[in-house]
């Protein structure tokens, strides 16, 4: 599936391909291709295949949408009527009765729904596996991880299954997939897309975000997934991000920055990925803006940060059938949650705005930040998968330690394809930006995109066949 979103979209409209066509092949690839990546927890062959056939009615009455007929999938952790939300969870999880506010946009906007991808634990770690479905590989290196949490909506649109997925973000779990599966990632604005039927996620530290090939094909997904609905809990003022595809962004000030907050876990920077991004500093400036290096100050933002997350585990463990059945980490973190859900998440709340003047005192003097996203390229399966709850910490956080600030400021963030190892592996970088600034990095990305076309490189062939798991049909 070489076209992506956009291309899709335009093909329909103009009537050169049927939505009944694009859906069968999104369906066979995924059914090709679920036993080695198992990227899919839920697959909706029948309904997805019935919602193209309709989609081709409504287009050739000259119906037209954004996505009218385009095929798209959605992470675990979105309510989609029909299927259950298990979030990466063993057990017995019923069927949802209606769509979250997120999947209902996409489908206002005509996009049929194949599936839902595959998280780990309540997005919880940067790889994808648990015991609830296997491990979701990488289409780069099938001895890999995609990511997390993310991860099965970055190896979807890394092989071509889908050409735009969604997934969340809590700590970095679009932006992490998306670098290390070759993609572009945006975690928006808080509240940019809505999170209901919960008015926050997470205490407010994640949110929904695109993944897909192209700058204009995840800005184009962004536009249709945002707005909000009675219940949310963040309204930010609205931004037009698919004008800025086509902007210049002027002459920018970059802040280039390898110094990651302060965790107390050690981290070495793999030496290819400050490369890579070192030589998309220089293209930067390349291209005419003014690149030098500064660090925001991020002070104490751990313990603002520990208490919302373990709060979030706690809520949502107490929504899986069997609590029991969930990884020994998991109820380790949900235990931590219930300790910290009083006193110490009211401060790590109050703490926030004080963080925000104190990170944000950067964008005095640079528009926007420029760093890696990870520090390492992606792990092999199971690198982490069976390690205890802190060594899992010690190790992700040493991995992952540049995303997860943005989450507790609420700021939006990208990560965008910075190159490849000499093994062939992908890294990225990210771009940062103060509240609202979707457009501005988005104008940004695409300026890089265009002088770096990262979108005509494919992962390796995968294999139609390897023992891995198996999408469940809805």
């Amino acid at each position: 599936m070489t076209q992506g979103l956009t291309g899709q979209a335009r093909a329909l409209a103009e009537g050169a391909v049927t939505s009944a066509a694009l859906v069968e092949e999104a369906l066979r690839r995924i059914e090709e291709t679920q036993p080695t990546l198992n990227a899919f927890r839920w697959v909706r062959a029948e309904a997805a295949t019935a919602e193209a056939a309709e989609a081709d009615r409504r287009l050739a009455a000259g119906e037209r949408l954004p996505l009218l007929g385009v095929p798209v999938a959605v992470k675990d952790d979105t309510d989609v009527a029909g299927l259950p939300t298990a979030f990466g969870c063993p057990g017995a999880f019923p069927a949802k009765t209606e769509d979250g506010e997120v999947a209902r946009r996409l489908r206002a906007a005509g996009a049929v729904i194949v599936g839902k991808t595959n998280s780990p634990e309540l997005g919880q770690w940067p790889f994808t596996e648990g015991p609830a479905f296997g491990a979701t590989r990488n289409p780069w290196d099938l001895g890999r991880t995609p990511g997390g949490s993310s991860g099965g909506s970055a190896a979807a649109v890394a092989a071509g299954l889908v050409p735009a997925a969604l997934g969340s973000d809590g700590a970095g779990s679009v932006r992490i997939p998306a670098a290390w599966t070759h993609l572009v990632g945006i975690k928006p604005q808080r509240g940019r897309i809505s999170t209901w039927p919960d008015g926050e996620a997470f205490n407010g530290i994640t949110g929904h975000g695109p993944l897909a090939r192209t700058v204009a094909d995840a800005a184009l997904l962004l536009h249709v997934a945002s707005g909000n609905r009675a219940g949310d809990l963040h309204r930010p003022r609205a931004v037009d991000v698919l004008a800025a595809v086509g902007r210049p962004p002027g002459r920018l000030r970059i802040a280039l920055s390898f110094r990651p907050a302060f965790t107390g876990v050690p981290h070495r920077l793999d030496p290819e990925v400050r490369g890579a991004v070192l030589r998309l500093a220089e293209r930067l400036a390349a291209l005419g803006h003014e690149v030098s290096e500064a660090d925001p100050r991020y002070g104490q933002v751990g313990p603002a940060f520990v208490p919302r997350a373990m709060a979030g585990i706690r809520d949502w463990t107490e929504r899986t059938p069997d609590p029991a059945l969930l990884d020994a980490r998991t109820r380790s973190a949900a235990r931590q949650g219930r300790r910290l859900g009083g006193r110490a998440l009211r401060l790590a709340r109050a703490a926030e705005l004080p963080l925000r003047r104190r990170v944000g005192a950067i964008f005095r003097a640079h528009d926007v930040v420029l760093t890696p996203t990870t520090a390492v390229p992606a792990p092999r399966i199971g690198a982490m998968a069976r390690l205890s709850g802190w060594a899992t910490d010690r190790a992700m956080i040493a991995a992952c330690p540049y995303a997860w600030p943005w989450n507790l400021l609420g700021w939006p963030g990208m990560s965008v394809p910075a190159g490849l190892t000499a093994g062939g592996l992908p890294v990225g970088a990210q771009l940062l930006g103060p509240a609202n600034s979707e457009p501005l990095l988005i104008s940004l990305a695409a300026q890089l995109e265009d002088d770096r076309r990262w979108y005509e490189r494919w992962p390796r062939a995968v294999p139609e066949r390897q023992s891995a798991g198996a999408a469940r049909p809805a």
